[in-house]
């Protein structure tokens, strides 16, 4: 074997070699991270830990959640909000709290990271919380709704807009989102490391916010001390991965 061969083989086996280590890493904790208390919400194996916005048990089935290869996706069902599968939520409840998560999405998707959802409205289509929202704004319609841009990618869903200027990474690659709730009520959206919005919870001028929005039907929107996180089914097809927790 002459050394072009052997080059091109320590090249793969290189590649080989990095690229499982990087999938050794999804939906798991560094010891740094465990030593600051973060624990994850999707062990990239199971639905432990989630259940349907709708009844104790986690929905799957056609067009429903599916777990594979490490991912937690919602499969397609023709843009219906909540209508087939449903939203899914996780068991437990948090208040302060910072939360990670990836997402992919797929061409004109919609989806979103809702939290303090507390499940008390029963409104009839996607439980009522506090969105991060999950959107292709190039295509879905939803982008052009609402005022200013509320509605977009990683804003605060029909309240605050996001400032995410070459932040998003393009449709079909991983995006990453964080939300941080303070013990004061001070809330802040991130995107692939860049701080996108902040507000202040519960405070006059959130609470104008809500009055000018769809919420405002809900009495006390978003202002609950502790709620479930919610992964929403929109009828498109949206992976997540690398989901974890810390409380604050």
């Amino acid at each position: 074997m002459n050394l072009k061969s052997l080059y091109k083989i320590s090249v793969v086996l290189l590649f080989m070699g990095v690229t499982s280590a990087a999938q050794a890493q999804v939906n798991t904790l560094t010891p740094k991270e465990k030593k600051e208390g973060w624990k994850l919400l999707f062990d990239g194996k199971t639905s432990k830990g989630w259940r349907s916005a709708k009844s104790s048990s986690f929905p799957t089935g056609a067009n429903g959640w599916i777990i594979k290869d490490g991912l937690l996706t919602i499969q397609s069902s023709d843009g219906k909000e909540s209508q087939n599968a449903g939203d899914i939520i996780t068991v437990g409840e948090y208040g302060a709290f910072e939360l990670n998560f990836d997402f992919k999405l797929t061409r004109g998707a919609n989806s979103g990271v809702k939290y303090f959802v507390t499940m008390k409205e029963n409104s009839g289509a996607s439980a009522i919380g506090l969105e991060y929202q999950v959107l292709d704004d190039d295509v879905h319609p939803d982008a052009k709704l609402g005022r200013d841009g509320n509605r977009t990618l990683a804003s605060l869903y029909d309240l605050k807009t996001s400032t995410k200027a070459g932040a998003v990474k393009p449709i079909g690659e991983w995006n990453t989102g964080k939300v941080i709730v303070y013990p004061n009520n001070h809330v802040e959206h991130w995107l692939n490391g860049v701080k996108v919005l902040e507000y202040e919870r519960k405070s006059p001028e959130y609470r104008e916010l809500v009055k000018m929005s769809k919420h405002k039907v809900w009495k006390d929107f978003g202002e609950a001390d502790k709620g479930h996180i919610l992964l929403q089914d929109h009828g498109n097809e949206v992976s997540y991965r690398n989901i974890k927790i810390k409380t604050l």
